[in-house]
C-alpha cells in the first residue's frame, strides 16, 4: 500500500489525487489537506462568482474525494500544526498543491495609501475567502484604476460595474453584493505597460465587456496597429484582438446611454501613487514595446483613481523546511522534484500560468515521477499515523462529510437564485460542520 499526503485541494491537488488513483488502484491511499474547512481551492475563492459554469468542475473533484481511498483533511495548517518533516516520516509521498494565493508585490512609491489593493485580496473579498472578508474597500469614488491585462482584470473590471440584476445566479457573496449596489464609480481604467497585441485576455472573457447592462467598453483607435498585423497572432489572440477593435469602434451614441465607462489605457506603465492616506491617483509613464517589451518614453502623467486594484501576479506562501525560489515566488524544484519524496505541482510548481485544466496533465506528469522515484511500496504508516497525531495535538479537522453539512448550510442561507451564501469566517465554518 502507498500512502500520500497532498497539501492543497483546489485543481491541482484533486487532479493529482485522481492520477495517482488511476496509476496505483486501491492500492493507494491519498490525504488531501487544506488550511481552510472547505475545499476546491481557487474554484471557491477564485474563480469568478458570475462564472458558474467554471465552478462546474468542482463535481469531479468531489467524484474524487468521495472515493474509498481518498479523505479531505480540512482545517489544518502544514507548517504550523503539522510540519513537512513530519509528513514525510508517515507518507510515502508529500506532494505541495498550495497554487499561489499571494500577490505579488507592486513595490511602487505610494503603494501603502489607503484604497489600493491587490487582486488576491480584491477577489477573495467578492468571493468570500476568509481571510479578506472584511477588505472594506471604498466605492464612494468616480474612477477606479485596474493595473493589468489579463483575465483577473477583466474579471474585476466587470464584476465592478455590474448591476445587481447581473449577479443573478452567481455566489457573490452578500457583503460585497451590498457594497457594490452602492458604488458610485463610474469610470474604470484597465492599465496595460504593453498593447493590445500583448494582452493575456481571452476571447470569451474580454467578449462580456460588450454585454452589460450600464457599462460599455472604450478603446482609442489610435492604441490599435494595424489590421494586416493581426495575421502574425495566435488565433485566439486575434479574437481578442478582433473584439477590442469592435469596441474601438462603438459610437458615441451608443455609449451615451451608458453610466460606467470601461476605458482600455495601452502603452501605459504604472510608477508611483498619489494621495494623502487615501489614492488619488496613480502615476503612469507612457511606453513603446520593442521586441514584446515595455519601453518607458518619458512622458509622464497622472490617472485620477479613488480605488486602485493590481492584476499583476500571484505568489505561492513559504512553508518552514522547504526550498523556496523567491525570485519566482514558487518552490525550488527541477520538474516537479524538490527533495526526495517531495514534491510540487500547479501553480506551486511552475507560478501561475495556464488554466485550470493545464493542472490536469501537471498532476499526472508529477505522478509519472514518483513512480520512477519510487518503484516499490514502503511500510509507511500514512493515514493511521496521521490520526493519532490529530488526537494526539486535539486538532479541529473538518471531513469531506463535515464540509457536506457546510455547503448544505450554504444552500440553505442562499439569496433567491443563488447557489449558496458562503460563510465568510472559519468559526462559523466550523460550527456549520458540527466541529464547534
Amino acid at each position: 500500500m502507498r500512502h500520500i499526503a497532498i497539501i492543497g485541494s483546489g485543481p491541482a491537488g484533486y487532479y493529482t489525487a485522481e492520477a495517482a488513483q488511476k496509476q496505483w488502484g486501491d492500492d493507494v491511499r491519498i490525504d488531501v489537506f487544506d488550511r481552510l474547512p472547505v475545499p476546491y481551492g481557487l474554484i471557491r475563492t477564485g474563480v469568478a462568482p458570475d462564472h458558474q459554469s467554471i465552478k462546474g468542475v468542482s463535481k469531479r473533484y468531489e467524484a474524487v474525494a468521495l472515493s474509498e481511498n481518498v479523505r479531505f483533511i480540512g482545517n489544518i495548517t502544514i507548517g504550523s500544526d503539522v510540519s513537512v518533516a513530519e509528513l514525510q516520516e508517515l507518507y510515502d509521498a508529500v506532494i505541495l498543491a498550495t497554487g499561489a494565493p499571494h500577490d505579488k508585490l507592486l513595490n511602487l512609491p505610494g503603494d501603502q495609501l489607503g484604497n489600493v489593493f491587490g487582486s488576491a485580496a480584491f477577489v477573495g473579498w467578492y468571493n468570500g475567502h476568509p481571510q479578506h472578508a472584511g477588505l472594506n474597500p471604498g466605492l464612494g469614488g468616480d474612477t477606479a484604476v485596474v493595473i493589468g491585462n489579463g483575465n483577473v482584470a477583466l474579471d474585476v473590471a466587470r464584476i465592478l460595474a455590474k448591476t445587481r440584476g447581473e449577479f443573478a445566479g452567481s455566489d457573490i457573496v452578500a457583503h460585497a453584493l451590498g457594497q457594490l449596489d452602492g458604488s458610485r464609480l463610474r469610470r474604470i481604467i484597465i492599465l496595460g505597460r504593453r498593447g493590445p497585441h500583448q494582452i493575456m485576455m481571452t476571447p470569451k472573457e474580454l467578449g462580456e465587456l460588450a454585454h452589460l447592462e450600464r457599462a460599455c467598453p472604450r478603446v482609442d483607435p489610435a492604441d490599435l496597429p494595424d489590421e494586416g498585423e493581426d495575421v502574425f497572432l495566435e488565433p485566439g489572440q486575434r479574437k481578442s484582438v478582433t473584439l477590442l477593435r469592435g469596441f474601438a469602434a462603438i459610437p458615441e451614441s451608443y455609449r451615451a446611454d451608458k453610466l460606467v465607462e470601461i476605458e482600455f489605457d495601452f502603452f501605459a506603465q504604472p510608477r508611483g501613487f498619489v494621495g494623502e492616506g487615501q489614492v488619488a491617483g496613480v502615476e503612469v509613464e507612457r511606453t513603446k514595446v520593442e521586441a514584446g517589451r515595455a519601453i518607458g518614453t518619458g512622458e509622464f502623467y497622472v490617472v485620477p483613481a479613488a480605488l486602485v486594484v493590481a492584476c499583476i501576479g500571484y505568489q505561492t506562501s513559504p512553508i518552514p523546511g522547504v526550498p523556496f525560489d523567491i525570485a519566482a515566488g514558487r518552490f525550488a524544484n527541477d520538474e516537479g522534484r524538490i527533495l526526495p519524496g517531495l514534491y510540487c505541482v500547479g501553480w506551486a510548481r511552475r507560478g501561475p500560468s495556464g488554466t485550470i485544466g493545464t493542472n490536469r496533465p501537471d498532476g499526472f506528469a508529477i505522478v509519472e515521477k514518483m513512480v520512477e522515484d519510487q518503484p516499490r511500496e514502503s511500510c509507511k504508516r500514512g493515514c493511521d499515523g496521521l490520526d493519532d497525531l490529530i488526537e494526539a495535538r486535539a486538532l479541529r479537522v473538518v471531513r469531506f462529510r463535515d464540509w457536506k453539512k457546510i455547503e448544505e448550510a450554504e444552500a440553505m442561507a442562499a439569496r433567491d437564485g443563488a447557489p449558496r451564501e458562503k460563510f465568510v469566517a472559519i468559526e462559523a465554518m466550523i460550527a456549520a460542520a458540527g466541529k464547534g
